[in-house]
């Protein structure tokens, strides 16, 4: 886990930008959406923003559009986006204590209720680089036996992210990620292969990985146990509700659901048990599907076209069902124009289809039977319902009616106004039963008034039960939504971490390498007996060896960074500016000078100038005493 100070997160504009989404953000999204087919439309915001701008200032950009120009200039900016945006935090049993349950609690109670020979089905969703997966199949080789859970247990892996399946396909991982592990464990599941170790081949095989996204594509059925662990926190409250119908059409009666520790079901007791709160295991009670997901759909080859028939038998039972619901309902965007009509709105207020489109306030039904557009306008303000009962409406010929007319906003996930929708009910039958009533009632005032008075305190009391009830639903969510947020922000920081570790590791292997190619270098001008000096383009001393200390009596460190000409040694450098000058260039001939060595005698020095590679302008100048060698050739 990381610290504060280990924060990897670059600083990010003020917290009120990044929890407020704009125009051009949801434009950002819509395109990654219809470019990639990635929908991140059912994320948190708060998170999602947060890891967008991380990237966008990875690389210099500050706008959303300066963005999607960049996506669309380069493609593989795609990859670098969605590897920012899922978070692949995983290891082997992560939280000991849930898969030490697990193992201990629930794995024998799963066994003990099938027949010997019953096949268990389990997914792991959101199973990143695999690791999670592979957990679950050594616990049930634990309890089962390797040999029968071979045979019985088949294991399905998914995710989103295909760079983090090619990883979980290959089941080869380094040794740091095993050292959660105990040593018998490891030994017993794992072999060394290269620098890594892989997951033993017989369960490997029972370990399926394909793409999934449980948001949109369909579930896998059948399912004795699912595990989708620190998953569900990324989305927000909707997208949870769809996931969680999905999961409950995936398992089988009885089947538990493995969540991860910061996640929780607060409100769904109607379809899972708790089996344990501590550990967030839950368990599906029997009962009958929804009628959407009756359909026996699997994870196969023939999948996403059955689901594409499911999706468009269902809209077209949306689209039916609006068409012929019996109470009159018209739609009205944030501009005021009419965008739906029923067929019993239609025949209330005698409408045309070309009415749908219209100005509201151009059509007959908005101040008539009722001033409509003043309570629209403070349904748009109040952002609440707004509701009139009994509204008289006599109609020429006709005999007079009552409706019951209801006002809702529309709002966006992130609470923006859209429109709002009318639905007209009739009430007729009821409002005259209803006079009636009153007229029956005012007879029997004065004996009922003290039961009456009663009926109003207990209600009292019944509300005041209902309010605090709900205020502690309210605190409970927004307690378990802080916690999803926390739990999220320390997965960022975890996976910023591990990359700074690796980071950290390159930079000190390079550092060992460059410490080794020094030594190695010095090495070499140390074993040279002549004098060498490595000069810059500015003349300015690099390199100073041994032979130059022995024939100069200057120390590398007196001369290093020095200019050549002003060296103050026996060597006539002015003499040697043409030398250097031709040294530039290969092929050189040396010069011999008169000079006085460190020990004050005169000798014959000759100096051979060559270019320096790699050091542009560079010289290399070897120094030998060659007054031994002039001397035989005097001598002869």
């Amino acid at each position: 886990m990381t610290t504060a100070d280990d924060d990897p997160l670059p600083e990010l504009p003020e917290l009120t930008e990044l929890t407020e989404p704009t125009e051009p953000f949801e434009g950002l999204l819509r395109f990654i959406r219809d470019s990639r087919g990635f929908d991140f439309t059912g994320y948190k915001r708060s998170s999602l923003i947060r890891r967008i701008r991380k990237r966008m200032s990875d690389i210099g950009v500050d706008e959303y559009i300066d963005y999607r120009d960049r996506l669309e200039a380069d493609s593989g900016e795609f990859l670098e986006l969605f590897n920012t945006i899922l978070i692949n935090v995983t290891s082997f049993f992560r939280d000991p204590d849930a898969w030490s349950y697990l193992q201990r609690e629930l794995l024998p109670e799963l066994v003990g209720e099938l027949d010997d020979e019953e096949e268990i089905r389990v997914w792991s969703a959101g199973c990143s680089t695999g690791q999670e997966a592979y957990s679950l199949a050594m616990m049930f080789s634990e309890v089962l036996g390797i040999e029968a859970c071979v045979k019985r247990v088949k294991i399905y892996g998914t995710d989103v992210d295909d760079d983090a399946l090619r990883v979980a396909r290959a089941a080869v991982y380094p040794q740091k990620a095993l050292d959660v592990m105990d040593t018998e464990l490891r030994a017993k599941y794992f072999s060394q292969l290269g620098a890594g170790f892989a997951f033993r081949s017989d369960l490997r095989r029972q370990v399926i990985f394909g793409r999934h996204d449980i948001t949109r594509d369909a579930p896998i059925s059948r399912l004795n146990l699912l595990a989708c662990r620190n998953t569900l926190m990324y989305f927000n409250i909707e997208a949870q509700s769809q996931i969680l119908d999905r999961f409950y059409f995936a398992l089988r009666p009885g089947g538990f659901l493995f969540l991860g520790k910061a996640e929780m079901l607060l409100s769904d007791g109607e379809r899972f048990d708790v089996d344990n709160p501590r550990q967030r295991i839950f368990r599906r009670r029997a009962g009958d599907v929804h009628p959407l997901y009756q359909p026996a759909i699997r994870l196969e080859a023939t999948a996403g076209l059955a689901e594409v028939r499911h999706a468009g038998r269902q809209r077209q039972l949306r689209d039916l069902a609006y068409e012929g619901w019996p109470h009159a309902v018209v739609v009205i965007d944030a501009n005021g124009n009419t965008v739906l009509a029923n067929r019993a709105a239609r025949t209330l207020f005698g409408l045309t289809p070309q009415d749908v489109g219209r100005p509201f306030r151009d059509l007959e039904m908005s101040y008539r039977p009722l001033e409509l557009r003043s309570f629209i306008e403070g349904v748009h303000q109040t952002r609440h319902s707004e509701q009139i009962n009994a509204v008289r409406w006599h109609k020429p010929g006709e005999n007079t009616e009552y409706l019951d007319v209801l006002i809702q906003p529309v709002l966006s996930p992130e609470g923006a106004a859209l429109g709002v929708i009318l639905t007209f009910t009739d009430a007729t039958k009821v409002t005259t039963l209803q006079l009636q009533a009153k007229r029956d009632r005012e007879a029997l005032d004065t004996a009922h008034e003290e039961l009456q008075s009663t009926n109003e305190e207990l209600e009292t009391t019944n509300e005041e039960l209902q309010s605090s009830i709900e205020e502690l639903e309210t605190t409970n969510e927004e307690l378990q939504s802080t916690n999803e947020e926390l739990e999220t922000t320390n997965e960022e920081l975890s996976s910023g971490n591990e990359e700074l570790e690796t980071m950290n590791e390159e930079l000190r292997t390079r550092t060992t390498e460059l410490d080794e190619t020094r030594q190695f270098l010095e090495g070499v001008l140390a074993s040279i007996t002549a004098g060498v000096v490595v000069l810059d383009g500015d003349e300015q001393v690099q390199a100073w060896n041994k032979g130059s200390e022995d024939l100069w009596g200057l120390r590398a460190e007196e001369v290093v960074g020095h200019l050549w000409s002003e060296l103050d040694i026996g060597l006539p450098t002015e003499r040697l500016k043409d030398l250097i000058t031709r040294s530039a260039a290969p092929g050189g001939a040396p010069v011999r000078v008169d000079a006085i060595n460190r020990r004050g005698k005169s000798i014959v020095c000759s100096v051979r100038g060559a270019p320096m590679s790699g050091l542009r302008g560079g010289v290399v100048l070897l120094m030998e005493d060659v007054t031994g060698m002039m001397e035989d050739v005097t001598g002869q």
